[in-house]
């Protein structure tokens, strides 16, 4: 922890991330001024049965591909649920922007890209500078120093995760407000052969349904700082490192959108990131692909990295 400190890497992603905040709730704060003067009015009834109406004509015309008029449909049955309900899905305030935050940081790759710049240098960093080679002189057995770096890892993702919510907490509530922290949410949403089922819908408080969200965030972060993790071991030096995971979790992003017929490539870790997309209902891009096959394969690719790295780092020699 005080070589990360050392590294000035803690300052680097504060300083990231308060210049992305800001931007993140003015950008929202246009929208729904936009929003607001497109409709003339604030209600969000209005605003939310102009959406679905948009989103009708958009599943009514023609050369949208069948994935998108899937996506569509179940995109209008949510939005009608909660609309049925009396239920303000984008209920003004911070605690909102926070939940709408954390569900996109994912797949927007933020909250990876910056576990990858914390972790990917951890081992590899040491190799390119000769560290390693006086850490490894120690009485101290290979195992237990690369634990100490794994865990090191994980108490500054969680940091990560924590300031990630504050900053965004702060930034938001001095244009939003404070409140809105028990706000009603809908959750609990089945997606079955592109058909949204409401049998299992809870209606919880905003709070619980913010720390789900982190919870899917947190380990999501964990296992992409587990792969960086293993990489750092595997390759000398970092500008390798940091290119071969930025491959990893753009070839994710490009399958999503591009493969969304080919079932095998619901097999690749960074197609299924997008945990908190099961949580608030979206339909996802590849067939086959649910809350517990994500959880299943990541914890796997997880696991099966740590395996590599402590077998590598103990059995290989680290110092040339």
């Amino acid at each position: 922890m005080e070589k990360m400190v050392r590294k000035k890497r803690i300052l680097v992603i504060f300083f990231i991330l308060a210049v992305l905040i800001p931007i993140f709730v003015y950008a929202q704060l246009k929208q729904t001024e936009e929003t607001v003067k497109r409709l003339g009015t604030d209600n969000w009834k209005v605003a939310l049965q102009q959406k679905i109406v948009d989103q009708q004509n958009r599943l009514n015309s023609s050369g949208i591909p069948e994935e998108w008029k899937s996506w569509l449909k179940v995109q209008i049955d949510q939005e009608q649920y909660y609309l049925d309900n009396d239920i303000n899905p984008t209920t003004p305030g911070a605690p909102t922007f926070i939940r709408k935050l954390i569900e996109q940081s994912i797949g927007w790759l933020l909250l990876p890209l910056l576990v990858m710049v914390i972790t990917i240098d951890i081992i590899s960093g040491e190799r390119s500078d000769g560290t390693i080679k006086v850490l490894l002189t120690r009485p101290v057995k290979r195992w237990k120093v690369l634990l100490s770096k794994y865990i090191a890892i994980c108490l500054l993702i969680s940091f990560l995760l924590v300031l990630y919510g504050v900053m965004a907490y702060i930034a938001s509530g001095f244009v939003f407000s404070f409140k809105g922290w028990t706000v009603p949410v809908l959750t609990g949403f089945v997606i079955k052969n592109n058909q949204l089922l409401t049998d299992s819908v809870q209606l919880i408080p905003q709070w619980q349904y913010i720390i789900m969200a982190f919870g899917l965030a947190w380990f999501v972060c964990i296992v992409i700082g587990t792969l960086s993790f293993m990489v750092s071991v595997l390759v000398r030096t970092t500008p390798a490192a940091m290119g071969i995971m930025l491959a990893a979790l753009i070839t994710g992003s490009v399958l999503n959108g591009l493969a969304t017929s080919w079932s095998g490539a619901k097999y690749f870790f960074s197609v299924n990131l997008g945990l908190t997309d099961y949580l608030s209902g979206q339909l996802p891009t590849i067939e086959g692909l649910n809350m517990h096959f994500s959880l299943m394969n990541l914890s796997i690719w997880g696991i099966v990295a740590l395996i590599i790295a402590f077998i590598v780092f103990t059995k290989q020699d680290m110092t040339s």
